[in-house]
């Protein structure tokens, strides 16, 4: 019993944490904070972001509180994974790396899903108006740009996603996370 809701536990906080990097990437990517999808992540990270602010200064125009929770709740999730799946108590310097590791895993497949769904969009949907597809390209075209440049498109298909997503993924396969914190 305790694998489903260590399973449900993981994913919900996962997900929270993922509301923090979009809030942190779309700023930092200078997004349409008027979407509808924006406003929707700035209401769910605002409760824990309003009262930090008094305590966390901003750096360069960058949101430094969005870092600091991302930061707090990987440590959290690291050391209660590790906790309960290998049944030891690891040390603070095996949490932090491996908090810092799986930070770089989730940033990694949240560019891979969102280029993904992009790439689907403009197939399914392409030259009309979206909010999904705006804040989509906000998030992927810092990414596409640099290989579209290198890759044209051939035959008017854009090839630049299916590189960009096979990078992703060799990048996710480089970092040494263990299994247990998947």
């Amino acid at each position: 019993m305790s694998a489903p809701l260590i399973f449900i536990a993981k994913t919900l906080t996962e997900l929270y944490i993922l509301c923090f990097l979009l809030r942190f990437v779309l700023q930092v990517t200078r997004a349409d904070f008027h979407n509808p999808l924006s406003q929707f992540i700035v209401r769910i990270t605002n409760p824990v972001l309003i009262p930090l602010r008094r305590i966390v200064p901003g750096f360069r125009g960058l949101d430094m509180s969005s870092v600091v929770v991302i930061a707090l709740l990987e440590i959290m999730v690291t050391a209660m994974l590790f906790s309960l799946k290998t049944g030891v108590s690891p040390t603070a310097i095996a949490i932090l790396y491996y908090a810092v590791l799986r930070t770089v895993v989730t940033i990694l497949r949240m560019y891979v899903f969102s280029i993904l769904i992009y790439a689907l969009m403009s197939f399914v949907n392409p030259g009309t108006y979206n909010p999904l597809t705006s804040v989509l390209a906000s998030i992927c075209e810092p990414l596409l740009r640099p290989v579209r440049r290198i890759i044209p498109p051939i035959g008017g298909l854009d090839l630049s996603p299916l590189f960009v997503i096979i990078g992703l993924q060799a990048l996710i396969m480089a970092v040494p996370l263990p299994g247990v914190l998947h």
